[in-house]
């Protein structure tokens, strides 16, 4: 998720504070990772600087001025090549999974029992995502589904390759 471009979405929706932009942020995209507060305004500050967002009349309130951002014709242009450029499929050929298997294999450690940790981890996971689906809106439903089915791929990795664990020890050993 790349925060400068969604932060820049939901301000052509409509001119915002920071407050409201991270609320936001964190309503429809952050449900694991929540932003904070220092992230949104250093964004917006970077947003401003490279004249993508300005900033409209402070607001006076009980506290210090309040920052309205507004987006810039730059900063619409942006979200709209970004909205029409397809993501690139990413294959993932170097993962913290392989990696770590690898290594486990090449120091002598464990390696199955790294699987099966891992297993049961993606496995406690898938409970907690379907358990997201049951009682979610659909924002969250579809999300989880997302997050199930690579969960589901790498558990489908896993088994294979612990069938496999001695013929890529044997390799990666030579």
């Amino acid at each position: 998720m790349t925060v400068p471009l969604t932060l820049l979405g939901l301000l052509e929706r409509e001119p915002s504070h920071g407050y409201d932009l991270k609320r936001d942020y964190d309503a429809f995209f952050g449900r694991d990772k929540p932003l904070s507060f220092g992230q949104v305004y250093s964004t917006l500050s970077r947003l401003a600087r490279d004249g993508k967002v300005v900033i409209s009349d402070p607001e006076a309130g009980a506290g210090p001025d309040r920052k309205r951002y507004v987006i810039t014709d730059a900063g619409a242009t942006e979200v709209d090549s970004w909205l029409t450029e397809p993501v690139a499929p990413e294959p993932h050929l170097q993962t913290v999974l392989f990696a770590k298997v690898t290594l486990a294999l090449l120091l002598d450690r464990p390696a199955e029992q790294y699987l099966d940790t891992q297993r049961a981890a993606h496995m406690q996971r898938m409970r907690e995502l379907t358990t997201v689906k049951r009682s979610g809106r659909l924002v969250d439903s579809l999300l989880a589904d997302h997050a199930l089915f690579h969960i589901e791929a790498d558990l489908r990795w896993i088994e294979l390759t612990a069938a496999r664990l001695d013929a890529l020890a044997r390799e990666v050993r030579r």
